[in-house]
C-alpha cells in the first residue's frame, strides 16, 4: 500500500471586546472547510488577564471544531453503509451516574 499524506491547516482568530474572547477555529482540509466557535466571559470580579480568557475560547472553539468533524465522520460512514464508529460510555465529572438515577 503506497503512502499518502495530506495536510490541513486550522486557522485561529481570537477577538477580545468588553471582557469577552470570541475566537474562531476554521479546518481548511483543500476541499472542504469546517468552522468551531467559542467564548470566555471574564468575570466582573475576577482579575482580567487576556491569556486565560483566550486559552479558554480558543480550546471551546477546538472542541467545537473537533464535535463537527466526528459528526461530517459519521454522516460519511453512513452515507457509504457502515455505521457511526462506537462511542465510549462517558463517566459523569461530578454527581451520581445516569444509570443509578
Amino acid at each position: 500500500m503506497a503512502t499518502r499524506i495530506r495536510e490541513w491547516t486550522v486557522g485561529l482568530q481570537l477577538v477580545e471586546e468588553d471582557g469577552t474572547t470570541t475566537a474562531r477555529a476554521v479546518l481548511d482540509t483543500g476541499t472542504a472547510t469546517l468552522t468551531g466557535r467559542g467564548a470566555a466571559h471574564c468575570n466582573p470580579q475576577d482579575v482580567d488577564i487576556p491569556q486565560i480568557g483566550e486559552e479558554l475560547a480558543a480550546g471551546r472553539a477546538m472542541r467545537d471544531l473537533s464535535g463537527r468533524l466526528m459528526r461530517a465522520a459519521d454522516h460519511d460512514l453512513e452515507a457509504v453503509g457502515a455505521g457511526p464508529a462506537p462511542r465510549p460510555v462517558q463517566t459523569p465529572l461530578f454527581g451520581w451516574p445516569p444509570e443509578s438515577c
